[in-house]
């Protein structure tokens, strides 16, 4: 038998002043509040498995795993998160939901640790800074590796596109992503307008836009594909630069397609028309963006744009948040199968909702939607794709499912002890369950 590979060393950084280039390249990385830096906290044994596992799926790795450790957590079930409306709400963590981190870290009446990961459809962050803002403000420790944002798939299509426009985000982050990501040549609308400042009219660089943007040569140059990372910070500018990209001739800026049928396709990372802020009303989101253009591409040329969107609810979210919890039971536990139960909890219908129900049933997963009312649901109306249960707030949400996973434990022991009482011919005792009391 090949011997086991020894568990590599976790490179801990300290959240409260960390930077994307604390990270050591290729991990395993864990974001650790200060006063966890000299004693680990009680998420550090899950966060560590999860950057472990992720590693070992981006490296599409076929060697042994590392021995899996001593563990008190349990492999039948976990938990994905989304993350604003759930845990976070205008940059500030929801009160329940420190409460909550604590119960799956091993404060609750079980006596166990329950892993789990974090899919949203935010983005315009590389997975390191989102780690890092979310250390702080739940006050736990966390790896990149349990992070699925809406952009996440992208990477995998870096090898596939030279050339292209990336759109959305603060400043410079979104092409960091990308380049970190893969993508060999990567373009922002800051670039086009700094090389022709009449691109946008109403629109003006700022000196630090200036500084960060790139003249380039469009004239010899084709855009082979448009990925909107995340929210637009100026949807007029960009929404221009967009649509001259798709209405040109094989992505060449400054031409015009005679069928306008010849641009380069276009990618959205996630479709949330609304997402849950700090204001009191739900704000608008990329879905609303990519409605607006594919809008204004119609009224303008006539025909129909085709779109494309990442994150939730696509099959291919949760197909990778199913793959990543698949490596972390085979390495922290040596079973080579999916968790039997992943409880997700959002608080968006359209997405969350929609997407847990919709992979249930196309793959047979079981995948449990739980909805929270602290971000984008309204309580009292009538949620357009119907969670199997709804919860006050993410505290709840947790309590619930461990509730539910306590139960099912407690009626396979019931089964067994039935089983077992029919085998000794103890008939008495195996007795129908409407006539058992639960335990």
């Amino acid at each position: 038998m090949a011997a086991r590979l020894q568990r590599p060393a976790i490179n801990r950084i300290n959240s409260g002043n960390a930077t994307r280039a604390d990270f050591k390249v290729g991990g395993p990385n864990l974001a650790v509040p200060a006063k966890h830096l000299m004693a680990p906290s009680s998420a550090n044994e899950t966060a560590s498995a999860f950057e472990l596992a992720r590693h070992h799926i981006d490296d599409h790795s076929t060697s042994e795993p590392p021995t899996p450790p001593d563990t008190r957590v349990t492999d039948s079930y976990a938990y994905a998160f989304d993350i604003d409306g759930v845990l976070i709400r205008g940059g500030r963590p929801i009160p329940e939901a420190i409460q909550a981190m604590k119960v799956l870290n091993g404060d609750n009446e079980y006596g166990i640790k329950v892993p789990y990961i974090f899919v949203t459809n935010g983005g315009g962050k590389s997975e390191q800074e989102r780690c890092i803002d979310l250390s702080k403000q739940l006050d736990i420790e966390v790896s990149p590796g349990q992070f699925i944002c809406g952009h996440t798939p992208m990477q995998e299509m870096a090898e596939k596109f030279g050339t292209v426009l990336v759109v959305g985000g603060e400043g410079e982050k979104c092409r960091i992503v990308a380049e970190s990501y893969g993508f060999k040549d990567v373009v922002t609308p800051g670039d086009i307008i700094k090389t022709n400042e009449d691109t946008t009219p109403f629109r003006k660089l700022t000196d630090e836009e200036k500084a960060n943007s790139r003249v380039r040569d469009f004239n010899t140059m084709r855009i082979e594909a448009i990925f909107v990372f995340a929210d637009s910070r100026d949807w007029a500018g960009d929404q221009q630069i967009i649509l001259d990209v798709l209405m040109s001739e094989n992505g060449r800026l400054g031409t015009v397609s005679k069928t306008f049928d010849e641009g380069p396709p276009i990618f959205f990372s996630h479709n949330d028309v609304v997402w849950s802020a700090s204001h009191e009303l739900n704000r608008l989101g990329m879905g609303a963006l990519r409605c607006s253009l594919e809008a204004m591409f119609k009224a303008v040329t006539g025909k129909e744009l085709k779109t494309t969107a990442f994150g939730k609810p696509q099959i291919g979210t949760f197909q990778f948040a199913t793959r990543l919890l698949q490596r972390w039971r085979k390495d922290t536990h040596g079973i080579d199968s999916p968790v039997e139960t992943v409880y997700f909890v959002g608080d968006t219908p359209e997405s969350d909702i929609r997407g847990t129900n919709e992979y249930n049933k196309t793959t047979g997963m079981n995948w449990y939607s739980i909805l929270v009312r602290t971000g984008v649901y309204q309580t009292g109306t009538q949620p357009r794709f119907q969670p199997r249960h709804i919860a006050d707030n993410v505290l709840e949400a947790v309590k619930h499912g461990m509730h539910l996973e306590y139960m099912k434990k407690l009626q396979v022991e019931q089964n067994r002890l039935n089983d077992k009482a029919i085998e000794q011919g103890n008939l008495d005792y195996a007795k129908p369950e409407s006539e058992q009391k639960v335990l």
